[in-house]
């Protein structure tokens, strides 16, 4: 017995001690839970969470693989400080932050404090979001903030807000996905962009009927027992078209219509406009297939319409949205039962993102910053004066396309977006950020935007640190931290907090934790829209998260909304009339083609994370160009040629991969790449003129195979240099 007890002590000083955290993904708004097991001997290993609600044990390739860029060779671990020379050396924080500070003053000492901004992003925790909307407008004084969420969830927002008086991605758990009788997903692949959200489909599939949206037979469109094929831009005229026939077919709740919402009659006005024959001709989908979607929708017992960024990326992508909710208002299904309206929100923290006051027209809880009342809440919590606070700021596009202009900001710092990348007609966007007079990146990695940068500044990683965030469905769930950052780097918390003291405004940013950040917050969203009040870490963790709004202390939380009333005074949702209009850009005689934008399963958003991940970038190391085979045999394309596309803004090329599940007229490319390869080259920037939203999903082109690699040279010889050199080498 004694040598035995020996082996076990002998067996316990060898085998290192295990730690498991359970966590969230770094990567989509679906937040799977993981856990994290850590020890001295390996490297972290990440396994899905099968307890957690949301994604019960399953995740994609990006989720299992996202440790690798913990300890990533390229990661940057010490601030970076661009000499007179051009070149970016190694200098010590409190140097960096000094210097941060000191050319933010001199900037705003010298041309106001509107010459000063900050760009942030749907991927910051609660904590960070709320923390830079303060930073923003107390210690810099400025309203030049926004967001790369308003790429991706603006017109989702605002159709929500105009419709329903609220906006939440979903305002319904994700389970009940599964248990509605008709699904319709428009414009979402989300069997590539949101694996895991599969499950439920799968399940739904099993006793109803799918119905896709999208002018590509992707992934999720061949599950489909409905397939609309319409033509890129056509979304808000094919919604109409729809609610046509529920109009027709005598399919609209007329009780539900007369009791829950008003508007009614001049939506019927406009609504009866759009004839089957009409919008045929605009969207190319039949009548019968519109028929029988709108049946299968009207005539369950449930239905449910699940909006992802096609129709939302575009110029009237806040007027489609409230199409999409005019239909399911008319039929009664809002409200009711595993059914209405929902977005599949596309960042981390693409809802939460969009609370707390990095958005330019927003303050803390989802209130606005040109409302009174919300103004004197936020700049009570705050220990201001309402007056000291500054107004609406720009949207994101035109907050960049107005740096380098007279009056227009003339500093930025930016934290966890590629704005580069990220910003449609990006060689403009670039050349915006280059003209600064200083731009701070605050991130992992030197992606295309850091390169541009004056300063950056090392952060820590998703499972470096602990914060909230807010998924798709509404839920605050807590991020913990797994492990420590390496020697040399810092929170944006921390960040904000030193460069807050460095200006004069240390005992309003003197936080001991980031709970305490947290704590904050709940005051400041307090009867608001968004209310986190009665949340605390110690319930989020207990609870596996909690649905906002969440009132005080005992209050369990609102999986769902509108089952009684909707968010305006009198309870009643509104119904719109929302004409429809055509793209900003079509095809014409000197450029034909449609051009469209997406996303691959082994890559996210910019790519500036995934491209680093050896698994991903060998599953997916370039943008492919998706080509119908009639198409390619006009422009005498084959299989994996190189392929110039080009449009009014700028040109790519590209790889082609040949495929009839696209449509003839159309091009498809992913927009994870940066440089020469960057689909943001050529997307158009026109926006939406309620949300801000620029029109990525639809531009003119028009396209040619490159004939031999000395063209290749001479068709960028004038413009390409550094990255944008090398990326266009590996095409």
């Amino acid at each position: 017995m004694t040598r035995h007890l020996n082996v076990i002590s002998s067996l316990a000083r060898v085998v290192p001690a295990q730690s498991v955290t359970r966590t969230h993904c770094p990567y989509c708004a679906f937040q799977c839970g993981m856990t994290i097991t850590t020890s001295e001997a390996s490297a972290p290993e990440i396994k899905a969470d099968v307890e957690f609600p949301v994604n019960r044990g399953q995740m994609c390739i990006k989720g299992f693989t996202a440790a690798a860029l913990l300890s990533h060779e390229e990661r940057v671990q010490t601030p970076l400080l661009r000499g007179d020379d051009g070149q970016l050396r190694p200098v010590s924080w409190e140097h960096a932050l000094d210097f941060v500070a000191e050319r933010l003053s001199a900037i705003k000492a010298e041309h106001g404090a509107e010459a000063l901004s900050c760009f942030g992003s749907g991927a910051l925790t609660n904590e960070k979001t709320y923390l830079l909307g303060k930073f923003t407008r107390v210690v810099l004084g400025t309203s030049q903030i926004d967001y790369n969420g308003r790429y991706c969830m603006s017109s989702a927002a605002a159709g929500q807000n105009r419709a329903f008086g609220v906006d939440r991605g979903l305002p319904f758990p994700v389970s009940d996905i599964a248990l509605t009788k008709t699904l319709m997903l428009w414009g979402s692949n989300c069997a590539d962009t949101m694996p895991p959200i599969m499950q439920w489909v799968h399940r739904q599939k099993e006793h109803g009927k799918l119905i896709v949206v999208d002018p590509r037979r992707t992934e999720t469109a061949r599950l489909a027992d409905l397939h609309l094929q319409l033509v890129p831009g056509s979304d808000l005229a094919l919604a109409n078209g729809l609610l046509y026939f529920a109009l027709e077919l005598g399919l609209v709740d007329q009780a539900y219509v007369a009791e829950r919402t008003e508007g009614f009659a001049a939506l019927r006005r406009e609504i009866l406009s759009y004839q089957p024959a009409r919008v045929e001709r605009i969207t190319g989908v039949s009548s019968l297939a519109m028929r029988e979607a709108v049946t299968l929708l009207g005539k369950s017992a449930s239905s449910m319409l699940l909006s992802g960024r096609g129709p939302e990326q575009q110029s009237k992508g806040a007027d489609t949205v409230v199409a999409f909710t005019n239909l399911m208002l008319a039929l009664g299904k809002v409200g009711q039962p595993h059914s209405g309206y929902g977005c599949l929100t596309g960042q981390g923290n693409g809802q939460g993102g969009r609370e707390h006051g990095q958005k330019a027209d927003q303050l803390p809880g989802y209130r606005y910053i040109d409302n009174a009342e919300d103004r004197a809440h936020v700049a009570k919590v705050w220990d201001v004066a309402p007056e000291s606070l500054p107004g609406k700021g720009k949207s994101a596009y035109e907050l960049v396309d107005s740096l380098d202009t007279p009056g227009g900001p003339r500093a930025m710092m930016v934290f966890g977006s590629n704005v580069v990348v990220a910003s449609p007609n990006a060689s403009h966007a670039r050349q915006k950020m280059r003209a600064l007079d200083l731009l701070v990146v605050c991130d992992s990695f030197i992606n295309e935007t850091a390169e541009l940068a004056h300063v950056i500044l090392p952060i820590a990683q998703w499972a470096e640190e602990e914060g909230t965030m807010t998924n798709l469905e509404g839920r605050v769930i807590l991020r913990r931290r797994a492990v420590p950052p390496p020697p040399g780097v810092r929170t944006d918390i921390e960040i904000l907090c030193q460069l807050a003291k460095r200006l004069g405004h240390e005992a309003r940013f003197d936080y001991p934790s980031t709970e305490a950040v947290f704590d904050e917050l709940r005051r400041a969203t307090a009867g608001g829209r968004a209310d986190y009040s009665g949340m605390t870490y110690a319930r989020l963790e207990e609870a596996d998260g909690i649905h906002w709004p969440c009132p005080d202390t005992q209050h369990a939380g609102t999986p769902r909304l509108f089952s009684e009333r909707f968010a305006f005074a009198d309870g009643k949702a509104r119904l719109i009339p929302v004409p429809y209009r055509a793209a900003d850009e079509l095809p014409s005689a000197d450029y034909p083609l449609y051009f469209t934008t997406g996303r691959y399963k082994e890559h996210y958003n910019s790519g500036a994370q995934t491209r680093r991940v050896d698994k991903l970038a060998d599953a997916k190391p370039e943008p492919r160009l998706q080509i119908h085979p009639r198409l390619a045999e006009r422009l005498e394309i084959g299989e994996g040629s190189q392929v110039l596309v080009e449009s009014k803004r700028g040109r790519v090329v590209f790889r082609a991969s040949l495929s009839v599940e696209i449509r003839p007229d159309t091009l498809f490319a992913p927009f994870h790449w940066g440089g020469r390869l960057a689909a943001n080259l050529l997307t158009n920037p026109a926006l939406d003129p309620i949300s801000r939203m620029p029109e990525f999903k639809v531009c003119a082109v028009r396209a040619r195979g490159v004939d031999r690699a000395g063209e290749l040279i001479e068709l960028f010889s004038d413009t390409s240099s550094g990255s944008e050199a090398k990326d266009q080498s590996d095409a």
